[in-house]
């Protein structure tokens, strides 16, 4: 992770849970992260409970002898806003060296069934979940290319419903806009390589992680946490693992499950 010391890193949907330890973990490698969320007066002190909580579990970053961490710049930024996300990226240019890295970590899950889920609901989903994304990966290549960035990365926090069929029927858009993530991974990857480009992109497609977005589910949520689940900093580490190979290596998709999770 010495490259990416000093490097500039956005990070989407950092007010809880993974943004959160994505955010604190790439900011104790040394980067500057920009963390974006619809509430981020909750940034600093979501990003130093991850932090805390990580290290409650054991889980300790060592930061290089006598490097300290990069900078976070808070900025509220509704990630289903084309004119939010513009606005972000136009501060990020203005405001910082320029992205070096991008984690599309905003998403939102929900009883997404088609039989009888209103159509606000869906469109909630794919805006956020898809277009969202998309508009953020965008604007973050542009601005790399921009400023003759060729070593940048895009990393995309999907989730193991990109990999099987609903196993909640009711979540059944939910599934389809993680499909599509993974479909857009690959077709940026192969744009990339069609124009001779090193900006690496990564999937990364965790189960059932320990945060907040069940809550709206209408689901039990201590029957939840009474399954196998990932911590919020197991998928911050593959982040930090997928930046840190060497830069001819491209950690292109990978797939994280809590040990004994059966679906």
């Amino acid at each position: 992770m010495e490259r990416w010391r000093g490097r500039v890193a956005v990070v989407t949907g950092a007010s809880a849970g993974i943004g959160a330890a994505i955010a604190y973990q790439l900011q104790d490698a040394g980067m500057d992260v920009v963390a974006l969320a619809r509430r981020s007066e909750k940034i600093p002190e979501a990003v130093d409970l991850a932090r805390k909580d990580a290290e409650g579990r054991g889980r300790v970053q060592a930061q290089a002898e006598g490097k300290g961490r990069g900078k976070l710049h808070c900025l509220k930024c509704d990630v289903t806003s084309e004119e939010d996300i513009l606005a972000a990226f136009s501060w990020v240019k203005a405001n910082t060296a320029g992205v070096d890295v991008l984690v599309n970590n905003a998403g939102c899950t929900g009883n997404t069934g088609l039989t009888e889920t209103n159509t606000a609901e869906w469109k909630r989903i794919l805006d956020l979940n898809v277009l969202g994304l998309s508009i953020c990966t965008r604007e973050a290549i542009q601005q790399m290319k921009a400023r003759g960035v060729d070593d940048g990365h895009i990393v995309h926090i999907s989730s193991i419903a990109a990999h099987v069929n609903p196993f909640v029927p009711q979540f059944s858009m939910y599934f389809a806009s993680k499909h599509a993530v993974r479909v857009l991974t690959e077709g940026l990857r192969k744009e990339l390589v069609a124009a001779k480009s090193k900006i690496r992109v990564t999937e990364i497609s965790p189960g059932l992680v320990k945060s907040d977005i069940t809550k709206d589910l209408i689901l039990d949520q201590a029957m939840i946490w009474s399954r196998p689940h990932l911590q919020p900093e197991d998928v911050a580490d593959t982040v930090v693992y997928a930046l840190g190979v060497p830069p001819h290596v491209q950690i292109h998709e990978v797939i994280l499950r809590p040990l004994g999770e059966g679906e």
